[in-house]
C-alpha cells in the first residue's frame, strides 16, 4: 500500500507540472520529458490502484473514484487521506485482542 500512496503523490505532484507548463510557469523546453514522465506515472499509478483495490476489497465505484483523482488537480491528497483512513482502521482492528 505505501507504493501505491507513493505512487499517488508523483503522479499528482508530475500532474502539477504538467499544468505548471500550461499555465507558462514552467518553460516549455520540459514539455516531453514532463510529459513521458508523467504518462508512465499514470500508467503505473493506474495499474497500483487496480491492485491495491484488489488487496483491500474495494468496491468497483472505490476503484473508480480513486482513478478518477488521477485527473482531478489536488485529487491525490484526497486519495492519501481515504488511505491513511482505510489504513487506520485495519490497523484499529489488528490491535484488538482476541477474546
Amino acid at each position: 500500500m505505501n507504493v501505491f500512496r507513493i505512487a499517488s503523490w508523483l503522479e499528482g505532484i508530475s500532474y502539477l507540472l504538467i499544468l505548471s507548463i500550461t499555465l507558462g510557469i514552467i518553460s516549455r523546453d520540459y514539455v516531453f520529458y514532463l510529459g513521458s514522465l508523467h504518462g508512465a506515472l499514470f500508467i503505473v499509478y493506474l495499474m497500483l490502484s487496480l491492485h491495491a483495490s484488489h488487496k483491500r476489497n474495494w468496491s468497483v465505484i472505490t476503484w473508480l473514484l480513486v482513478s478518477l483523482a488521477s485527473i482531478v488537480p489536488f485529487a491525490f491528497i484526497g486519495v492519501e487521506f481515504y488511505i491513511r483512513q482505510q489504513l487506520s482502521k485495519v490497523k484499529v482492528i489488528n490491535d484488538k485482542p482476541n477474546e
